[in-house]
């Protein structure tokens, strides 16, 4: 299968030129002029790598590399200008996997994207007692049999268990999970907690996640 690579770029010129140098390597190349675009794409094509310029036209590259990072694992590489040492510093911690400084050889590019995909190769697992979460593979188990959720079931499930014990409320699920983009009064959260509960009951797993009366949800720690 070939391996999805999501470049966020909003200069047409860079764009088509690592996008010609992937494609050239054996990648299949998505592309997304803007960080909105840019999360759309990582939520509903979940990509193996991103590739994310730090100077997007709506958000700033930081910004968008937290939000990847709180629901994915996937392998991060941001395009600077910047070339301060601070900076540098502020985008790992930000959830980059790697830099890389403008202007850069697009050769030296795919090498660095070969070698974060070899380091993804066995993926990052979230253990949290029976619940196992493979946030690359977008694969959960429970007791050792898989649960089949929906994309946004999975989404929801690996962002609570990344702080296992720490209570959501809705607001912050909606606007972390589904981006701001949900009706005022809907429940959706409700509903998609109601069906992970539903699944995860038929594992006796139904008591991992814990309703917070009036405030919202947070995953059991053992």
């Amino acid at each position: 299968m070939e391996q999805r690579i999501l470049l966020i770029e909003d200069n047409p010129d860079i764009t088509r030129v690592v996008q010609y140098e992937l494609e050239q390597s054996g990648y299949r190349v998505l592309s997304a002029p803007d960080g909105i675009t840019g999360l759309t794409s990582a939520r509903e094509n979940n990509p193996d790598l991103v590739i994310l310029d730090l100077g997007l036209p709506d958000f700033d590259g930081a910004e968008i590399a937290r939000r990847l990072r709180k629901t994915s694992a996937v392998p991060i590489i941001i395009l600077t200008a910047m070339d301060a040492v601070d900076r540098k510093v502020n985008l790992l911690e930000a959830g980059a996997d790697d830099y890389m400084t403008k202007p850069f050889h697009p050769e030296e590019l795919v090498a660095r994207v070969k070698v974060q995909l070899r380091h993804q190769q066995h993926g990052e697992v979230i253990q949290i007692g029976a619940l196992e979460i493979h946030p690359q593979k977008r694969l959960c188990h429970y007791n050792g049999h898989e649960v089949r959720l929906s994309p946004k079931e999975f989404d929801l499930l690996t962002f609570l268990a990344r702080q296992p014990g720490r209570v959501y409320s809705r607001q912050e699920i909606e606007r972390e999970v589904w981006n701001g983009e949900l009706p005022s009064n809907s429940n959706v959260v409700d509903v998609h907690m109601a069906n992970m509960r539903a699944k995860l009951r038929d594992l006796d797993g139904y008591g991992i996640i814990r309703t917070v009366r009036g405030i919202g949800y947070a995953l059991k720690t053992p």
